[in-house]
């Protein structure tokens, strides 16, 4: 698990230096996490923008330009998230584990490949 613990320092130093930039700016009073929720669904709005008038074709093949513009939403998005759980004592990376595990419960492979049913509409 060595790349893990990179991964997860990494992220930590990326935690801190979201703190910090709050804390520079006098911000941590606003970001309660009823308003960083807000932010954070706000952000994803305006990247379903990026897409919503595009064909499937269109939206796998982005150009420069709107490719960059999509980079700095999904930033947007990742930075509100990671600022949100810190907040409320979420362990992201902990909690991204144990949802992939109980996806992978849910959705068991044999069963479910090529098909976009819910868990629930499964034998």
């Amino acid at each position: 698990m060595q790349g893990q613990a990179v991964s997860d320092d990494a992220f930590n130093q990326l935690k801190q230096r979201l703190r910090q930039f709050a804390a520079e700016r006098d911000w941590d009073q606003f970001h309660s996490p009823k308003n960083l929720s807000m932010a954070l669904i706000a952000e994803a709005a305006e990247l379903v923008e990026h897409f919503q008038w595009l064909t499937e074709d269109q939206s796998q093949t982005l150009t420069p330009d709107k490719l960059a513009e999509v980079e700095l939403e999904l930033a947007d998005i990742q930075l509100y998230l990671i600022r949100l759980a810190d907040k409320i004592n979420v362990d992201l990376l902990a909690a991204v584990d144990k949802k992939i595990a109980l996806n992978e419960q849910k959705y068991p492979a044999d069963k479910v490949r090529g098909s976009s049913k819910k868990y629930t509409e499964y034998d």
